[in-house]
């Protein structure tokens, strides 16, 4: 029998407040110097500045690196690096969406361990914890803030390094939807198809397991439930509460269970053309999953009755094929771009890009291994 491994971060705040809580945790564990990972909106809006406020008042001492770029490069994880040793800082926090979080999981993880960001693509190929990283997030998506997935563009190669290690688990992570609530209609829609994209994927993943599958099957109903009205009305704090446990929990099914071939392909779209994640994992979703269809129908049956579609009576087959119409429904609803080439993808790149995905870690866990040819072929259905 195979030893299935959980990981997340030991403690997990979330609801409105829990930024509070997260300083508090940071006085009571004696750190004193912190990196604060965000981006320059965050600084516009005012949370960095709030943040460092609330770290004040209780004497912990802070700076800030908001270069972090929407798909985070190697060159963004080594100036904040840079700025982390000048400032002798003990520990992080990163404040935003996934791109702040990946960004200080690569820094933290190289403060401690040395060399380059490079070096540790892959799984686990560090050898020592990264220094204590808080995660607080303001994004109802990624789940970047409690997994051991690190994403980051490497500027030579314009390719997404997917990083998969134990050691880049924040010690901590906050979802406190007050910070959503400014959230513009576009990324709240990005963001929550993006966790559906990991729900769905770890549900049909060849490394789910029980634990895994109700993570994941709560988090789609929950997306189901509230993805339309968060969009549409970004100050319904119901709505946002929600979408926030629902990407939590779809974020510890894919911690665990892992992903597949929709974030294998988005990344190299991501790293080669620099555009926004979740809309990636939103057009090529329904693509993938009709491809995997073939090995994984009943899951998706699941998926579909998960969303709060009547299947009964359905083969299944019938049950993947009405789950992949909901999803198509639901990325329309929100306003996620039909088709690739709306997002100024080339055919002519799709062959390289398909070789890039092949050796992307998050394809491991698909649930069909497939050919160049094939891959080739779901970038084209979904262009």
């Amino acid at each position: 029998m195979t030893v299935s491994a959980f990981f997340m971060p030991s403690v997990n705040l979330i609801g409105e407040g829990a930024v509070e809580q997260a300083c508090d945790h940071a006085r009571q564990a004696g750190y004193t110097q912190c990196l604060i990972v965000t981006d320059k909106p965050l600084v516009e809006l005012g949370y960095a500045a709030q943040l460092q406020s609330q770290l004040a008042e209780r004497g912990i001492q802070s700076c800030i690196y908001d270069g972090v770029q929407p798909n985070p490069t190697t060159g963004n994880v080594e100036a904040g690096l840079a700025l982390l040793k000048q400032n002798n800082c003990d520990f992080l926090i990163s404040l935003g969406g996934g791109s702040p979080h990946d960004c200080a999981k690569g820094i933290a993880l190289v403060a401690s361990n040395g060399g380059d960001i490079r070096d540790y693509e892959g799984v686990d190929q560090s050898a020592k914890p990264q220094l204590p990283l808080i995660s607080i997030n303001t994004t109802a998506g990624t789940a970047s803030e409690i997994t051991r997935f690190c994403i980051i563009t490497d500027e030579n190669t314009h390719i997404k390094m997917a990083i998969v290690d134990k050691h880049v688990t924040p010690v901590l992570s906050v979802n406190d939807p007050a910070l959503m609530k400014n959230m513009p209609a576009g990324l709240t829609a990005a963001t929550g198809m993006d966790a559906l994209t990991h729900a769905v994927e770890a549900y049909v993943s060849t490394a789910a397991n029980p634990i895994t599958d109700a993570c994941a099957l709560k988090a789609v109903t929950l997306i189901a439930n509230n993805l339309v009205t968060a969009v549409k009305d970004g100050k319904n704090m119901a709505a946002r509460d929600q979408m926030a446990y629902a990407q939590l929990l779809a974020g510890m099914a894919f911690n665990n269970a892992s992903l597949g071939y929709v974030h294998a392909m988005a990344h190299q779209l991501g790293g080669f053309y620099d555009l926004p994640h979740g809309v990636c994992n939103a057009v090529l979703l329904p693509h993938v999953q009709r491809f995997n269809s073939q090995a994984a129908a009943g899951r998706l049956k699941d998926v579909a009755e998960a969303m709060g579609i009547d299947v009964q009576g359905l083969s299944d087959a019938q049950g993947a094929a009405v789950c992949i119409e909901a999803i198509e429904k639901m990325a329309r609803e929100v306003g996620i771009p039909a088709g690739l080439r709306d997002l100024k993808v080339k055919e002519e790149d799709f062959a390289e890009l398909a070789t890039n995905a092949m050796k992307d870690a998050c394809g491991l866990t698909n649930p069909i291994q497939p050919t160049h040819e094939q891959v080739v072929g779901i970038f084209a259905a979904a262009f």
